[in-house]
């Protein structure tokens, strides 16, 4: 690095400015002070920590103000539970928010470096795994730009899901160590210690429940401020890590049992160890299940704290404090809540119950049955004994209160038991949350409508006022202002107001429709950024895309309903009529799969298996060059999905209708300027809605025909028999075509397709599918009609704001409005 003067003779230590000298300054201070690093001696994450500590500091000022704002104004809050928070890179986030990004820049420039090496110096914290974590990091970004007070709950994991690496094309974890180099955002709470408990017994005495004989371990705050976009205003994640009671069995140790002397510790922290542990086990069942409580415990803990602070009474609660279950994980929150206030503050259980339905609202994320939390009653008994009574309890009177209202309908009460006796005596925590919860929604039009239809039919009927719907939606600070810097030009130069606090404006691009320049700015823009995604995949992956071919993008968690075996099958057909008639013409593309599998989910890892090897073979095969190329980009994460959503062009949302439930990727992708190919599943449907199925690319059966093939009988066979191209490339899976070393690898996908049910039903959609990626190509294949579809459906995607959906929760849900900042 060239000599800098560093200190300048005005050097200011404590400059508060934000002019790009002020922050030089503030950055040098930090280094040397902070720290601890002389400027000529720093690397690049000792300046990526110095200027992280300076911009803190500006938010720190809000944070205060908001403190102070919202004590004086008693403000009624939303506290957010979610075991994720898929919050990605923080600094350059929040210099959009802080709108000091390009005297950062200049700052950083003046003392010989590069804002970009510093920016992607940042580790992606190992919070989250999907649209679950993503959607709750969007959700605390537009509550804080909206001024209205929240705060987010989470556990502090040591480690994330995983970090995946592809060796031999098959996916391998290993840890994802997100918090090797520490967090310099985070603010440790020492004060803040709570003790959680598990196990023991219960004794009854009279009227009063005792938990006895517990083991116990202490959750530990540790706080993120979160700043709003261009306002005086943040709201906090607070995040919790395990820590034991008893750090070290001295005696033990001196003994010389070191290993036995650290093992209580080491036992009791794997609490907060790591996102999602292999459940594939009882042991790890058992963990998730500790896990769970010992993020709810520790949060209703802290709750009922800061009230008490505040008011002298419990019994206003419910006009303070709003608490927000995002999916079954946290719903251990109900009976904890009800265990506070009657065990440990001497409230009645009626009372405690009254308050408890006011309290709680809940978001039901999945219809699918497999994937609602269910706990086995003997375990739940084990780990949380007292928990489990009060279930018991809380069930009676449910199940009273339906004898009463609906005295000759038998069946309903064990459809509607918390506790599901016929499937092995288990405890059904979405149950729990519906009965508890004041309000339930879903996330999508479609999604809320077959809840009420299907999954909590019942509960629909016994309380219908509960039910209602909140489409997701995304920052646009983030993934438009700081993922696509390009696109953010082309919408400032062309658009009137601040798109990025109010993304309806971005309709004021229809006027453009036919205007060539704006146009040829769009062209421009995605071309830009396929050219970046390009320089990463050849950096990365030693594989050369063409960015001049149509940039096919399915990324998200590798799932069998996701269907990323249904675009596989789409790739192999591509691939045969390329080897079958090759001076045919076709539009060249790079077909691009980026995700993750449960690393115990062995039928999601043969996907990605599959794809590898699908890859090696095209991409190595000479006739299919420049014509197609297949890309498996590994250890998928929001720092990566900033530089893949901008460079697509064609967005694969091709789930089985009726499980997705909203997805927030479809959003992203539309929003940057990517057409979508997809059924009507989740928000898709709302996406046809408002861009038009001119612009949209929709096929395959809806929800209600998959429900009908089902229910009739659906054979997969009959499709496989008939379909010359589909009985091709299923028998080259089968037959070892792309896995010559390994002829029988796959034939155990080729069987779940063909022979054992195809439950997602991919054979039944296949040729739809097909037939809608040739209109993909006809379509790209006009490059002025091509265009005219990416603006109007940019232009007509302001509805699906993460801005827009908190507004509808403040307003209809939770009750709670902006702080008077003035």
């Amino acid at each position: 690095m060239e000599h800098v003067n560093y200190l300048p003779s005005n050097f200011n230590y404590n400059s508060p400015g934000a002019t790009s000298d002020a922050l030089k300054q503030s950055i040098v201070y930090k280094l040397m002070f902070i720290v601890g690093k002389h400027p000529e001696v720093a690397d690049k994450h000792d300046w990526l920590n110095a200027t992280l500590f300076a911009v803190r500091d500006r938010i720190v000022e809000r944070q205060l103000n908001a403190t102070t704002a919202q004590l004086d104004q008693d403000s009624r809050q939303v506290y957010y539970l979610s075991m994720e928070f898929l919050i990605g890179r923080t600094l350059s986030n929040v210099l959009i928010s802080l709108n000091i990004y390009n005297e950062i820049a200049e700052a950083l420039k003046e003392l010989g470096l590069n804002i970009d090496d510093i920016v992607n110096e940042e580790d992606d914290p190992g919070l989250g795994n999907g649209g679950l974590g993503r959607l709750a990091a969007c959700f605390l970004d537009s509550l804080t730009s909206l001024g209205l007070p929240g705060r987010g709950y989470g556990i502090r994991y040591d480690y994330g899901m995983f970090t995946q690496k592809i060796i031999d094309g098959q996916q391998v974890e290993s840890p994802d160590n997100w918090l090797e180099y520490g967090n310099a955002w985070e603010f440790k709470r020492h004060h803040l210690r709570y003790k959680i408990k598990f196990g023991g017994r219960i004794q009854q005495e009279g009227n009063k429940t005792k938990w006895l004989d517990t083991e116990h371990i202490l959750a530990c705050a540790y706080d993120q401020l979160i700043p709003g976009y261009e306002i005086n205003f943040t709201n906090t994640l607070r995040l919790w890590r395990a820590q034991t009671s008893k750090e070290i069995n001295l005696g033990k140790f001196n003994q010389g049992n070191y290993l036995e002397a650290v093992a209580e510790k080491n036992s009791s922290e794997n609490v907060s160890r790591v996102l999602y542990p292999n459940d594939s086990t009882d042991s790890g069942k058992e963990l998730r299940l500790r896990q769970e409580y010992f993020l709810v415990s520790a949060t209703i803990q802290d709750i009922l704290r800061r009230h008490l602070k505040i008011h002298d009474t419990f019994t206003n609660l419910h006009e303070k404090a709003a608490i927000h279950l995002n999916d079954t994980h946290p719903v251990l929150a109900i009976p904890e809540l009800i265990r506070i206030l009657v065990d440990e503050h001497k409230m009645s259980f009626q009372d405690a119950w009254t308050i408890t339905k006011q309290t709680f609202s809940y978001t039901n994320h999945t219809l699918m049955s497999e994937a609602l939390e269910t706990w086995p009653v003997d375990m739940l008994g084990r780990v949380l004994p007292r928990h489990l009574q009060i279930i018991f309890d809380i069930n009676d009177v449910f199940l009273q209160a339906v004898r009463d209202r609906f005295p000759n309908d038998t069946d309903l009460l064990g459809r509607v038991s918390i506790i599901d006796e016929a499937h092995g005596r288990k405890v059904r925590m979405a149950w729990l949350a519906v009965i508890a919860c004041h309000k339930i929604n879903g996330v999508s039009a479609l999604h809320s409508q077959l809840m009420v239809d299907s999954l909590f039919a019942d509960f629909a009927k016994i309380y219908p006022e509960r039910f209602c719907n909140k489409t997701n939606g995304v920052t646009p600070r983030r993934w438009i202002a700081l993922a696509n810097p390009s696109l953010s030009k082309v919408f400032d130069t062309h658009l009137k107001g601040n798109w990025r606090r109010d993304l309806s404006l971005l309709a004021g691009l229809n006027q453009f429709k036919n205007d060539e320049n704006v146009l040829n700015a769009l062209t421009e823009s995605k071309l830009e950024n396929k050219k970046r995604l390009a320089n990463y995949i050849a950096e990365h992956l030693n594989t050369v895309v063409n960015p001049n071919c149509l940039f096919d993008v399915q990324i998200k968690r590798i799932h069998e309903y996701k269907r990323q075996l249904l675009n596989v099958l789409h790739v192999i057909t591509r691939y045969n009529r390329i080897i079958q008639d090759p001076d045919a013409p076709i539009v060249p593309r790079v077909v691009i799969f980026a995700g993750k599998a449960a690393s115990s989910y062995y039928v999601a890892k043969q996907i990605i298996h599959l794809i590898n090897d699908v890859a090696q073979i095209i991409n190595n095969d000479p006739r299919a060059f420049n014509k197609l190329k297949v890309v498996f980009i590994p250890n998928y994460s929001v720092s990566l999905a900033q530089i893949v959503i901008p460079a697509a062009d064609l967005s694969e949302q091709i789930s089985l209708a009726g499980t997705e439930a909203s997805g927030t990727g479809n959003m992203k992708f539309a929003l940057n300027g990517a057409l979508t190919i997809g059924t009507l599943d989740g928000a898709n449907v709302e996406m046809l809605e408002n861009v038009g199925d001119e612009n949209i690319f929709i096929f395959g059966n809806t929800a209600e025909q998959v429900e009908a093939l089902r229910s009739k009988g659906y054979n997969p066979r009959e499709f496989f028999d008939k379909d010359e191209e589909l009985r091709q490339v299923l028998s080259q899976i089968a037959n070892g075509t792309f896995s010559p070393f390994e002829p029988h690898r796959y034939m155990g996908l080729f069987d779940n397709l063909v022979n054992f049910g195809d439950y997602y039903q991919l054979l039944a959609d296949y040729r739809s599918y097909i037939d809608m990626q040739d209109e993909v190509d006809k379509h790209y294949q006009n490059k002025d009609k091509w265009a005219q579809s990416v603006l109007s459906n940019i232009a007509n995607m302001g509805y699906f704001s993460s801005d827009r959906t908190i507004q509808e929760y403040a307003d209809d849900i939770w009750k709670i409005k902006p702080v008077n900042l003035a």
